[in-house]
């Protein structure tokens, strides 16, 4: 198997994983939210500050673990490209 093909293989399995968890965030909160209306937190349903500041912080934390899983694999992909280069194995 080809190393480019191998690479973006884990970069689509990744990317799905994290789309999985991004829907799994987003319809979870809207769906619980009817059972959670009840509670108030200063004035305000639980369910508003889980919404507004739950999705949110799960998808910076999304986008961050995106960022430094890309960054992982990326350098990945080029020791091992610049291991052939040279004619050596890959580490």
């Amino acid at each position: 198997m080809d190393k480019l093909e191998r690479h973006w293989r884990r970069v689509r399995r990744m990317t799905g994983w994290l789309l999985a968890g991004w829907l799994l965030a987003t319809f979870c909160i809207i769906f619980f939210a009817r059972e959670l209306s009840g509670l108030s937190v200063f004035g305000w349903p639980l369910s508003f500050y889980l919404a507004a500041q739950g999705a949110s912080l799960i998808y910076l934390a999304i986008i961050g673990f995106y960022a430094w899983r890309m960054q992982v694999l990326e350098r990945r992909y080029w020791t091992e490209q610049a291991g052939d280069a040279k004619g050596g194995s890959p580490p």
